[in-house]
Parts: C-alpha cells; sequence; structure tokens
C-alpha cells in the first residue's frame, strides 16, 4: 500500500485515446477525451497494483520514461496513484475483529462512553502512519 507513479502510453485513436502500461501487460484502458484517459489511466493503474499487493506479488519497478519510445501518434507521461486511498473509496467493508484488553480499562472506557471500534480505527490509522 503505497503512492505509485508509472509511465503510459496514449495512442489517439478514432474517437479518443487508448491506454496502456508498458510495465504491465493487462493494464490498459481507453476514452474519448484526454482529461477522461488521465481518470481512466489512474483507475486502472491503481486496480491493477492494488490486486498485485493483494495477492502479494511483486510490484515491478517503472520504466524510465527516457526508455520510452511512442509510436506515431502516441505520447508517454507518467500516471500517478495512490493504493492506500483506492482502498478507503472501494474496500470501506466492516470486519469484526476480537480483542483482549485488561478489566479495568475496559470498565474506565465504558464508563467514558469510549467508541472502541472508532478508537482502534484511529489509533491503527496513526500507527499505520495513514491520514
Amino acid at each position: 500500500m503505497a503512492k505509485y507513479a508509472y509511465p503510459a502510453i496514449f495512442t489517439k485513436e478514432d474517437g479518443g485515446y487508448s491506454i496502456t502500461f508498458p510495465d504491465f501487460a493487462s493494464c490498459y484502458t481507453a476514452a474519448e477525451t484526454l482529461e477522461d484517459g488521465l481518470e481512466m489511466a489512474q483507475d486502472a493503474l491503481c486496480l491493477t497494483l492494488y490486486d498485485l499487493e493483494e495477492d502479494d506479488d511483486v510490484i515491478p519497478a517503472p520504466t524510465p520514461m527516457q526508455e520510452l519510445i511512442p509510436g506515431e501518434g502516441a505520447f508517454a507521461t507518467l500516471v500517478a496513484c495512490d493504493t492506500t486511498q483506492y482502498r478507503k473509496f472501494f474496500d470501506n467493508k466492516a470486519v469484526k475483529k476480537t480483542l483482549t484488553i485488561p478489566s479495568w480499562l475496559n470498565t474506565l472506557a465504558e464508563k467514558a462512553e469510549v467508541n472502541f471500534s472508532v478508537t482502534l480505527q484511529n489509533a491503527l490509522k496513526k500507527e499505520l502512519n495513514i491520514q
């Protein structure tokens, strides 16, 4: 779970752009406009990286931009994504956890009407340096 930037090749086609990522054979998309293409490219890249993270697969280093030679009618640009933000938006289902705390701490927290779920979430975000 991290921030990434990978080169994408945008190729002008009839009716829009096709977008491929040299570092990922199965990561590609298309769009009618350049603006939509940038958004679609970010989504495709984030989904690809999310899947690799979930499967504990090796994530390749990005190809340096100077090594890319886009074909005629094409150009290369970097596309950035943040899989932590992606997870927050798309993988937001609740998961039940069982934990153990000392009885005295539980008593004080209940008397103070502490929300255990919120407290644990906040502590985990702090521990993992997640905003």
